[in-house]
């Protein structure tokens, strides 16, 4: 009987939060934590897959659609990028799958993304198909996402996910998908730290979305946008938003810029500057978050800390000095 296993890494976002679904800039990087998934072709149209981390077996037919009747829920990611897939024309004619994480659930770091992502990489592998590239992958993770969960997400996780590399960043342009590896300094390690659980379905997370669709209606897509055009805004909040969109972007610019000059003191700066941003214009943080982040802060070594993630809970990151 043929075994597959295959692995997708779940992800840190070290700057450039809630900018991705307005095709904006971000800095995401893979974790060693790992989603795997294991198992073996079946010929009955079936799907059954299990959890060692979740409660809950879950079978449903190879042809499904409706991602709303399956139990439990986060098979729905599973599902979801099996319908993705044979609308892209790779079917499976069925299987048997366990799926193990050491990834924390609902910590901010991706573990859907990194569901669907294994769940992607198991068919294509299971199919023996070579007919979807990362980015194709990734796009469709995102539709996965869309239909399982109900959030209207960007594409920095699937994205980063699909094509991330070890060790480095990964600097994503979200309006043409393009992608480059920025080499971290050995000097420096990345400290990513659990809050408080969050879910972002329910969440005020596409509230934001919303937001920012209402800005781009009165000035024009906000990747191009500047400050100038931001403070043409009369209501305060659409106002706010788009001062957040606009800063980040240009904060991902100077993060980069930063990194490849080995300039770590600005970085952590920047880092800085966007768990700011994000707690008072965009209102994505909580007590409980800004209390991680100035406690990282006042730790020795710490450069720049910030919240990581669609917010509203999850983790925080810093970077500081290697001992």
């Amino acid at each position: 009987m043929t075994v597959v296993r295959v692995t997708a890494p779940g992800r840190v976002n070290l700057i450039g939060d809630h900018t991705d679904y307005t095709g904006g800039l971000v800095l995401p990087m893979v974790l060693e934590k790992r989603t795997m998934m294991e198992g073996s072709p079946t010929n009955d149209g079936i799907v059954r897959v299990s959890s060692a981390d979740e409660a809950g077996t879950a079978t449903f037919p190879v042809d499904v659609e409706d991602l709303e009747t399956i139990e439990p829920r986060w098979a729905r990611y599973v599902a979801g990028m099996v319908r993705e897939l044979r609308h892209l024309g790779v079917p499976t004619s069925g299987f048997a799958a366990a799926i193990t994480t050491d990834l924390p659930i609902g910590a901010g770091l991706s573990s859907s993304a990194a569901l669907e992502i294994v769940t992607g990489r198991f068919v294509r592998a299971l199919v023996g198909t070579d007919s979807i590239d990362d980015v194709t992958m990734a796009l469709a993770a995102q539709r996965a996402e869309h239909r399982a969960s109900g959030v209207p997400c960007g594409i920095m996780d699937q994205l980063c996910i699909a094509v991330g590399r070890h060790g480095t960043a990964t600097f994503i342009d979200c309006a043409d998908l393009s992608t480059s590896h920025v080499a971290l300094p050995d000097t420096i390690e990345v400290d990513v730290r659990f809050v408080a659980h969050r879910t972002l379905a329910g969440s005020e997370y596409a509230d934001r979305v919303t937001d920012c669709g209402e800005v781009e209606r009165l000035i024009g897509p906000l990747r191009l946008a500047t400050m100038a055009d931001a403070n043409t805004l009369e209501d305060d909040r659409l106002r706010r938003r788009a001062r957040h969109v606009v800063s980040e972007n240009q904060r991902v610019r100077d993060s980069v810029a930063a990194i490849e000059a080995r300039d770590m003191v600005e970085f952590g700066r920047l880092m800085t500057a966007s768990h700011r941003s994000l707690a008072t214009d965009y209102e994505t943080s909580t007590p409980a978050m800004d209390d991680a982040v100035d406690r990282l802060l006042t730790e020795p070594g710490v450069l720049g800390a910030r919240m990581t993630g669609g917010g509203f809970g999850g983790c925080v990151v810093a970077i500081r000095r290697r001992a």
